[in-house]
């Protein structure tokens, strides 16, 4: 049996790595004050906190290189994070190891309209590359709610979606290649300015392994043109259930809308009340959708939707008429978290993804476990893929909150998987999901 470390050895042993670190990386590239740790000691699953033994922040892929050289010889633990707003506790401190921060690749380092992509470095914000390109009528096309403050490298860690991703892909889909340094230290590049590569699919691999592969430190992503035009219907309900065959009765027609978002009663009225969407508060459930095209196609698409939801009973009806109002639409929903955030202490945000032909059952299935857990939930998810996110509320100054909120989470989890769905659509698994993998 291994014995612990007496504090003196263990004391040395951080010693000796931050003296190796900063021969590495001179300055104030490496953090070893408490103070200064504790930035470091959760990512956005602020439920589980650790401080870190010692943070890192190279600036070179030589620096990279030479940092996990260092620990895989002298068999130190590596976290990588990247902007810190996951929220699966992918990026969760160890009390042991060394967490090596990627903020410093911050550039943009190539626009090649001709091949249709931007080369990164991975912490470019993920709005960061629309920005660069919207000027000339391009965009990045994977738009997670938390797109102005995400790296894209932490996209790429967790196969990061979006509101868009349904009818443009996850981030898996819109990455050409990476640079990326292996944990004994070696650099390789996979994939490039290419649309395909022969052989096995390692962007696939890489892509959603959470950073257990290797660091990245450069990526290609692809670029699309900005369609000609778009629109966004707000679509209201009595029911989850009419809304969910109403995503269904769209799907089934051959209709793949830019994005389809869906929000149950509790998730509206807290975000009606944070952003002033124009959201209806006397509705059971809401559905975004968004039409893009040529504007005679845009048009012929919203008066099939449209009559797609009065099949299904829909109560209200709104469409956007010009840019700005289709911009406030979806400026609700990918405001979402905050809102909730503003009607308790505390929630926990859950990932999961299901058959659309589940939609309903899940959804009813859900309300029921917030009665048997006595906790309120509010429902904001991609309805067009399936991908749930449930928000649990609760209150972590009560004693065992937390507790019967991890619970009610990891029940809607379960349930995700009994359906044919799995653990995660796009947060990764983390340590949230890690004991659930094996169920």
């Amino acid at each position: 049996m291994e014995m612990p470390l007496p504090d003196e050895a263990i004391i040395a042993k951080r010693d000796n790595i931050i003296s190796a670190l900063s021969q590495i990386i001179p300055g104030e590239g490496v953090i070893t004050e408490e103070d200064s740790l504790r930035a470091y000691e959760c990512d956005g699953l602020m439920a589980y906190r650790q401080l870190p033994m010692v943070v890192v922040l190279p600036e070179t892929v030589d620096q990279v290189s030479r940092i996990l050289k260092y620990c895989h010889e002298n068999q130190i633990k590596v976290v990588p994070r990247g902007a810190g707003t996951g929220l699966s506790g992918g990026a969760l401190p160890l009390a042991d190891g060394v967490t090596l921060g990627l903020a410093k690749f911050s550039k943009i380092l190539d626009i090649d309209y001709d091949n249709r992509c931007v080369v990164v470095q991975p912490g470019v914000t993920n709005l960061g590359i629309t920005h660069a390109v919207q000027g000339d009528g391009f965009y990045y096309a994977p738009d997670p709610s938390s797109q102005i403050a995400c790296s894209i490298g932490g996209n790429i860690a967790e196969n990061s979606g979006g509101v868009h991703s349904l009818k443009y892909g996850l981030t898996t889909n819109n990455v050409l290649g990476v640079e990326m340094v292996l944990m004994n230290g070696d650099i390789i590049r996979v994939g490039g300015k290419h649309l395909d590569a022969g052989g096995y699919d390692l962007l696939g691999v890489i892509t959603g392994s959470e950073g257990l592969l290797g660091v990245i430190t450069e990526v290609t992503v692809r670029i699309l043109q900005s369609p000609a035009s778009a629109r966004a219907l707000l679509l209201g309900f009595d029911s989850s259930e009419e809304a969910g065959d109403c995503v269904a009765g769209v799907i089934s027609a051959g209709i793949i809308p830019g994005g389809m978002e869906m929000m149950d009663k509790l998730a509206i009225s807290a975000v009606e009340k944070f952003a002033q969407a124009g959201y209806p508060l006397d509705v059971g459930a809401l559905l975004i959708v968004e039409l893009d095209g040529p504007p005679a196609e845009v048009d012929y698409l919203i008066e099939l939707v449209s009559k797609i939801a009065k099949q299904n009973n829909n109560t209200f009806y709104r469409v956007s008429e010009s840019e700005e109002e289709r911009l406030k639409f979806w400026a609700g929903r990918k405001n979402a978290f905050p809102a909730v955030g503003n009607i308790s202490p505390d929630y926990i945000c859950m990932d999961g993804t299901i058959p659309r032909s589940k939609l309903s059952l899940v959804l009813k299935r859900i309300n029921e476990l917030s009665e048997q857990y006595d906790l309120r939930c509010a429902n904001v998810f991609h309805a067009g893929d399936g991908n749930l996110h449930p928000l649990i509320l609760f209150d972590a100054n009560i004693p065992g909150e937390l507790d019967k909120a991890e619970a009610f989470g990891g029940e809607i989890l379960k349930l995700c998987v009994e359906v044919g769905g799995v653990l995660t659509g796009e947060h990764g698994v983390g340590i949230e999901k890690r004991d659930l993998m094996g169920d």
